[in-house]
């Protein structure tokens, strides 16, 4: 049987600036977009708060609109209304990723930005509060080890969100608002390699939006889970490939599942210019499983995770590459 919700305030603001002066009144508070993943950590002890902040009315949050420089989506649009929204069919790693999030009822309540924040992932992390202190609190919470891997200094938690590497490979930018005002970033710099506080958000700070740029690369994206419903990935790939003249144009290789952050793949940049046969394809595979960190988060092994990883970086790669199309 779940545990009931603890109690807690709930606040309503109406504009971005009233959740970020509100965040800033209430410093124990936590932003609350869908609930997917928190009120479910909250029913297992695991985000104890005094007040939510809930985003749901602002109007800002809830768009995507069209720009003179691409696509803007709130951090607010759910799921469904992306996978269903004309103006980003472009970018089809995107799509992709979108349809394959958990189901049809999480799709519905979760959002963009609650999935680029999703908080990371391991057995010995979302349990009950009972197993986790029968089995001795671990370092992400309450605890001073980290069971995975008991002499480290960080948590090794994965994050499995999906959008991340999708929206990464299409050079997606994202839009911060704090107590200082508002800025944006390169995707991949909202993310560090810890699974105990991976987001590079200072205090108070809030996802806005997400920005993709109007040209993109051809790409897609794929992951492997137990179960092709519901579950998070144990590994997922997103790829961005343009190609012209039996070469390669451009490749970006994003990836998620396997480490405490999601990443971009260092390295693809060598691979321009040249013909992606199958040392090039074997080049790739090397590249995937040196940068790749899975550890004993889930109770699928690390190893298989590492392989399926590379495999799908190269099956993708591959696909792009015999349907040559250049950045459009």
């Amino acid at each position: 049987m779940s545990a009931p919700l603890p109690d807690f305030h709930l606040l309503r603001p109406r504009d971005v600036d009233a959740a970020v002066a509100a965040r800033r009144t209430h410093a124990s508070s936590r932003y609350l977009a869908g609930g997917t993943d928190l009120l479910v950590n909250m029913r297992h002890g695991l985000a104890a708060t005094a007040s939510l902040i809930d985003l749901s009315g602002i109007e800002e949050l809830n768009r995507v609109g069209v720009t003179t420089s691409g696509v803007r989506i709130g951090a607010g649009v759910t799921i469904a209304a992306l996978a269903a929204d004309a103006s980003t069919r472009r970018y089809l790693a995107v799509l992709q990723a979108a349809q394959s999030i958990a189901a049809p009822g999480h799709r519905t309540m979760g959002t963009v930005g609650g999935n680029l924040c999703l908080d990371t992932r391991c057995i010995y992390y979302n349990q009950s509060e009972w197993w986790r202190r029968a089995n001795g609190f671990c370092l992400k919470h309450a605890g001073e080890i980290c069971h995975v891997a008991p002499q480290a200094a960080r948590c090794h938690a994965a994050f499995c969100g999906d959008l991340a590497p999708a929206l990464m490979v299409s050079a997606a930018e994202v839009e911060i608002a704090g107590p200082d005002g508002r800025r944006k970033i390169a995707l991949d710099r909202l993310y560090v390699e810890d699974g105990k506080a991976h987001l590079a958000l200072a205090p108070g700070e809030l996802v806005v939006a997400v920005h993709l740029p109007a040209r993109v690369p051809p790409s897609a994206y794929e992951k492997v889970r137990v179960r092709e419903a519901i579950d998070f990935p144990l590994a997922g790939v997103a790829v961005a490939l343009a190609a012209a003249k039996g070469a390669v144009e451009t490749l970006r290789v994003a990836l998620t599942g396997t480490n405490s952050r999601p990443f971009l793949l260092q390295g693809t940049e060598a691979f321009a210019g040249k013909p992606l046969d199958a040392a090039a394809l074997a080049q790739l595979d090397k590249l995937v499983q040196k940068q790749v960190q899975p550890m004993r988060t889930t109770s699928v092994p690390a190893h298989y995770r590492r392989l399926a990883a590379a495999a799908l970086a190269q099956r993708l790669a591959a696909r792009l590459f015999a349907e040559p199309r250049s950045v459009a």
